[in-house]
């Protein structure tokens, strides 16, 4: 007898129970995954298991403890469960306001990955809000081109410049955009690469959102190789293997054959990997070339080097070798974003996420030059404000990128990379110090007071932005600087350049998601409306795509009762 179709939640659910009392530790992420081979954990009693709840609402299911929240169609092919919510991403407070009088200097690591924003894509477009700890502000907004002033000559890698508007969703307060955009480098005057593609085969890695999306990916990758450039590929699961000794574009028949001959299977031996890896760089390090390590994974490392700081440690230290490292994100459920973060920014290189081959396209061939050939390394910016035209200021994002205001000058301190024809955007909010009195009470003593004379004698100056930047191969940093001057500022938002406007819809719908005060009563409507007023060309459509994805998010907080989100 078929069961009725409103009985279908209900033994599903029943399913669910059953499975999970039998099955605790079932990794079954896909009908086609290979067996691990790594031994199960013990499974916890029966009767806690039995206890707990399964439900069945809409598109998604929550299920026992040891599985995690996920629709039921995201993909083609029989739905099984994920692992526990094991997606994991850097924890960070946003950023408050910061008085002008007590903390006249903002210093933060420059910032170049796009990992959060195509992750974020992915989860809207699978109907769900991501988790605020995955929506980083600044990747957002460098996820897009822009078309930035271009430095005057090579002698300094990059530009920078300033605008000044009111802010859309605080009346009274302002906008500081500041923009960084490098050199590009032809096609003709590329140096070669030297590239060692470490993929993760482990089991995990089996559904078509990883290792099938990644061989697609490196078949577009491997259609831009020169005969210059030299490609090796090292795989990962209960060991670790050589697929593919280094070879040179000239040979793409073989390159391509060993791309298509991966298949995924067994546990997962990261740390093994990113040895061998690096060891095969070395070996044929070419001092004339760009020499890389690209890390391609769920991100779960769970054999070998376990401790994050140790995974650190090595990655840092092969760095010096002139070794970096990239790392392509894929899949969800156990993506170790966090460590992910932790290793590119360790290792001189840039995290991306692999969603759909657009995004492989965007990633590893549109932005191939921006991403694989460096221009300046360690890029720290500091901004310092002017307390007699600036009360108060806010970095929007860049969390876990902030610095002490000592580090900008010492050379030891690691920061971010620039490649080349890439854009950097940082967006501050500002009160202006006529306002002062609005944030809080003025200090009985007189605290400051020096301090703001000194800085009337400045002039309009609301701040003085400082870049901090070594040439590859240098030891010592270059110093650009440059003040931000009052007068410049824009009278109307609708002035601003459609750049700059654009970043901001941007930066606006990030704190939106993150759940941030300052935009509450900035609606997704508002965001769409500015966003879609500031597309310009938009050759390739990705702001277009961005104000389908904010209107999207409106209709799926209404849609789930929510009202305006």
């Amino acid at each position: 007898m078929r069961p009725s179709r409103a009985a279908l939640p209900a033994l599903a659910a029943a399913s669910l129970v059953l499975a999970a009392c039998s099955t605790p530790d079932y990794k079954a992420e896909s009908v086609a995954q290979a067996p691990a081979a790594a031994p199960a954990p013990p499974a916890p009693p029966v009767a806690s298991r039995m206890s707990q709840r399964v439900e069945v609402t809409g598109s998604s299911v929550s299920a026992p403890h040891g599985y995690a929240r996920a629709p039921l169609s995201v993909y083609p092919g029989p739905w099984v469960f994920q692992p526990p919510g094991a997606d994991t991403f850097p924890e960070a407070q946003a950023n408050k306001a910061i008085l002008v009088e007590e903390q006249p200097v903002s210093t933060f690591s420059s910032d170049v990955d796009t990992a959060s924003y195509a992750f974020v894509r992915r989860q809207l477009n699978a109907g769900r809000l991501p988790p605020a700890a995955a929506v980083r502000v600044e990747e957002m907004v460098n996820y897009f081109p822009y078309t930035y002033a271009r430095p005057a000559s090579r002698t300094q890698p990059f530009a920078v410049t300033t605008e000044v508007m009111p802010s859309p969703w605080k009346a009274g307060n302002q906008l500081l955009h500041i923009a960084v955009r490098g050199f590009d480098i032809e096609k003709a005057e590329r140096p070669p690469m030297n590239v060692v593609l470490l993929v993760d085969v482990s089991g995990s890695m089996g559904p078509q959102d990883r290792l099938p999306l990644l061989k697609q990916s490196f078949r577009l990758f491997a259609d831009g190789f020169r005969p210059q450039d030299r490609v090796a590929i090292v795989t990962y699961a209960s060991g670790t293997a050589v697929a593919l000794e280094p070879t040179t574009g000239q040979d793409k028949r073989k390159i391509l054959d060993a791309i298509d001959a991966l298949g995924a299977g067994g546990a997962t031996a990261g740390s093994e990997g990113l040895q061998r890896a690096y060891a095969m760089a070395e070996r044929h390090f070419d001092k004339g070339a760009v020499n890389r390590v690209i890390l391609a994974t769920d991100g779960d490392f769970n054999v070998g080097i376990r401790d994050p700081r140790e995974l650190e440690k090595f990655v840092a230290e092969k760095r010096k070798s002139g070794v970096y490292l990239s790392i392509l994100g894929v899949g969800a459920g156990n993506l170790n974003d966090a460590l992910m973060q932790r290793l590119t920014q360790s290792g001189n290189g840039n995290a991306a996420y692999i969603d759909s081959l657009l995004e492989a396209r965007k990633a590893l061939g549109e932005e191939l030059g921006s991403t694989m050939f460096p221009i300046a390394n360690d890029v720290k910016m500091q901004v310092e404000f002017n307390p007699a035209q600036v009360a108060a200021y806010r970095l929007i994002g860049y969390e876990t990128r902030m610095l002490a205001r000592q580090d900008f000058k010492d050379d030891k301190v690691d920061a971010g990379d620039m490649g080349a024809g890439h854009t950097v955007t940082a967006i501050y909010e500002i009160t202006r110090a006529a306002a002062a009195g609005a944030l809080v009470d003025p200090l009985r003593y007189g605290a400051g007071k020096k301090a703001a004379a000194s800085a009337k004698a400045k002039g309009d100056e609301l701040c003085f932005v400082r870049v901090r930047y070594k040439l590859p191969g240098e030891s010592s940093s270059r110093l650009a600087e440059q003040p931000v001057r009052a007068g410049t500022a824009r009278k109307a938002l609708a002035s601003a350049p459609a750049d700059q406007r654009f970043a901001v819809a941007v930066a606006a719908f990030g704190q939106r998601l993150r759940g941030e005060p300052q935009v509450a009563d900035y609606s997704y409507a508002d965001i769409a409306e500015l966003a879609n007023g500031a597309r310009g060309s938009d050759l390739d459509g990705y702001r277009a795509e961005f104000v389908k994805l904010v209107r999207m998010t409106e209709s799926l907080g209404k849609a789930n009762g929510v009202g305006q989100p």
